[in-house]
């Protein structure tokens, strides 16, 4: 496995998740689980150190196979986040995924850590860029938009949230 960081300014790093972002990503997540339940799906299930721990072998396993590059968000050497890559070499595209800490949102350091990852997916020749959202996260919706993503639909119903499911808005990028 190769290491992964860029400096992301003001203090800010993405680097790879690793085991030991383990138990500071399971805090950040328990610190924010109300307002992820709003906006994912695997924010309602147990949220354990067992569960996280088997989670993050897998992203490092996908890693290892070159399909994800599973990032945390650092404010100096405090975890306030988490970006990611998923990759479909077969189709030539990748999806982009993000959250940080709710006293971080709002100064930017989603969209310096997502400029980041679109340059890693373009580099390595990825011909399109996927974002899935909740309709209802204006949030993430307007980094997409911010980032160059065009909105190309609407699943419905396309997210379980809970008990509910939730439309999910889908924006793409060619790279």
């Amino acid at each position: 496995m190769t290491a992964f960081g860029r400096d992301l300014g003001d203090g800010y790093t993405l680097t790879l998740r690793d085991l030991t972002t383990i138990e500071p990503v399971l805090a950040l997540v328990h610190a924010n689980r109300d307002r992820l339940r709003a906006a994912e799906p695997w924010a309602w299930g147990p949220q354990t150190l067992d569960g996280a721990t088997l989670h993050t072998e897998r992203l490092l396993g996908q890693f290892a196979m070159d399909r994800a590059l599973p990032c945390v968000i650092r404010a100096d050497d405090r975890i306030v986040g988490a970006a990611s890559l998923s990759f479909d070499p077969y189709l030539g595209q990748a999806s982009l995924g993000y959250w940080v800490d709710a006293g971080l949102e709002g100064r930017g350091v989603v969209r310096r850590a997502a400029t980041v990852l679109v340059e890693v997916a373009r580099a390595r020749g990825t011909a399109r860029l996927e974002i899935r959202t909740a309709v209802d996260n204006t949030r993430s919706r307007g980094l997409a938009e911010r980032l160059g993503f065009t909105h190309e639909g609407t699943l419905r119903s396309g997210m379980p949230l809970g008990p509910n499911r939730v439309d999910v808005a889908v924006y793409g990028r060619v790279l």
